[in-house]
């Protein structure tokens, strides 16, 4: 009962590794499709308004 009991575990233990190892790729496949498709923006691209500076705020 015991070695079937560590059996079952061990077998859960390995299909949870095999679903975090699927969506692991799954994942790296989609960013790769998403950067092929859009390019990462500067964050320094934006001019900030002077409006402040102007009125004396």
């Amino acid at each position: 009962m015991s070695t079937e009991k560590k059996l079952t575990t061990q077998e859960i233990v390995k299909q949870q590794l095999e679903r975090k190892k699927q969506a692991q790729s799954n994942g790296k496949n989609a960013m790769n499709l998403n950067s092929g498709n859009h390019r990462m923006k500067s964050q320094q691209s934006k001019k900030p308004s002077n409006t402040r500076r102007k009125i004396g705020g």
